[in-house]
């Protein structure tokens, strides 16, 4: 694949670098230089900045309120979005269940919830995670039953690590529909109303002593049939379909590029003995290596989102992305961190860092809270052995 862009694609991405400057404030691509946590305002207002641009669903079909990009194009917004510090989107609902509802959806499901991710009507979060149930997601216990009038579901179970899900007012659920089936056979694919009575939402404070992530507990929920997306117990065909994208996007390629840049200029500021960090030969030896993997991943990134925009969907390459992409991005952070040394100190409040550092508090920060991109998502452990079923067959 050519990666080398065409004179279109270069004004596209001088499109895009016009958009980030002139558009988003500049109170959030502070918030995301210095490491601190966007508020929900934050996010919405990001969301909705992309949206009435129609660039909010860029991996959508047009059919559908997507741009039509192609898979260079996405390359270039997510890279020059990574450079510009512009947020992360809130991946659940546009980049998650989108899709889902858009392969497996039936047209009234499309026609409602589309519109609604899209206008940020709807917030999503993930109900996939329970105590017992990362990522061996096949051994789900949350429970969905037919009530009497069978035009109901009535769900009860834990689920946990659901991240931003007390800003959320609606949960996409994996949860069993038969308990005598084998395990991925009776699990199906919910979505259920946060606002639900019976529904219980409980924080869990991570170690840099922020709230994004919660448990979730159901009690004798009531859900609508009308809500489940596919077919009674077919709910992990969606599932895995849903987690191609998810890992997919964990592997953060535009992340990683901002990431190795911002690297870069801080080896040349920082000084060791005299000299420039970047020209200490085992530091520089480390640099030069992690760069080589992320052009190989950015190579295989393209393959996958063209792939996709061609119909089909991420299989072990999404797997392969992640393993890679969490390791790479989990590198550039301790890089960065090293190259800094006490400046970047753990668990301070933005503006403590040193006045001659000021990127410290957020690379302490993208430090400690990324070492979780290799356990989310499956575990890198669990993707190798994907990759060994999908490709060698063992």
């Amino acid at each position: 694949m050519d990666l080398s862009y065409t004179p279109k694609e270069l004004a596209f991405r001088d499109e895009v670098q016009a958009f980030l400057r002139n558009t988003v404030p500049s109170a959030l691509t502070d918030k995301v230089r210095q490491g601190q946590h966007l508020s929900k305002t934050d996010q919405e207002q990001w969301h909705a900045l992309l949206h009435a641009r129609g660039w909010l669903a860029n991996h959508w079909p047009a059919a559908h309120g997507g741009p039509g990009w192609s898979a260079v194009e996405k390359f270039i917004f997510e890279n020059e979005c990574a450079l510009a510090y512009a947020p992360r989107t809130v991946p659940f609902g546009v980049n998650m269940l989108g899709p889902v509802l858009i392969k497996y959806g039936n047209e009234v499901q499309k026609r409602h919830w589309l519109p609604r991710i899209l206008d940020g009507s709807d917030w999503w979060c993930q109900g996939y995670s329970e105590p017992g149930a990362g990522s061996d997601l096949a051994a789900v216990k949350t429970t969905a039953v037919r009530d009497a009038s069978g035009e109901h579901y009535i769900v009860n179970g834990q689920k946990t690590w659901t991240t931003l899900g007390h800003h959320a007012n609606m949960i996409f659920c994996l949860v069993r529909t038969n308990r005598e089936a084998k395990a991925q056979e009776g699990i199906s694919f919910l979505l259920i109303d946060m606002a639900s009575a019976g529904i219980e939402v409980r924080p869990i404070i991570t170690l840099d002593g922020a709230h994004e992530v919660n448990e979730v507990f159901f009690t004798d929920v009531k859900v609508p049939v009308s809500n489940l997306v596919g077919e009674e117990n077919k709910g992990w065909t969606s599932a895995k379909y849903l987690l191609t994208y998810e890992r997919t996007n964990i592997a953060g390629v535009g992340f990683s590029v901002a990431a190795l840049a911002r690297l870069k200029a801080i080896a040349q500021r920082v000084h060791k003995g005299g000299k420039p960090l970047a020209q200490d030969p085992l530091f520089a030896a480390r640099v030069a290596k992690v760069e080589i993997d992320l052009e190989n991943m950015k190579t295989t990134n393209a393959r996958v989102i063209a792939a996709v925009a061609g119909g089909g969907a991420p299989g072990a390459e999404s797997s392969m992305l992640k393993i890679r992409g969490t390791e790479i991005r989990q590198e550039l952070n301790a890089l960065t961190r090293r190259a800094m040394g006490p400046h970047a100190l753990p668990l301070l409040a933005a503006g403590e860092a040193s006045e001659g550092e000021p990127e410290a508090h957020f690379a302490a920060n993208q430090y400690f809270n990324n070492r979780k991109l290799s356990i989310f998502g499956g575990s890198n452990e669990i993707q190798k052995n994907i990759i060994s079923k999908m490709i060698l067959g063992l």
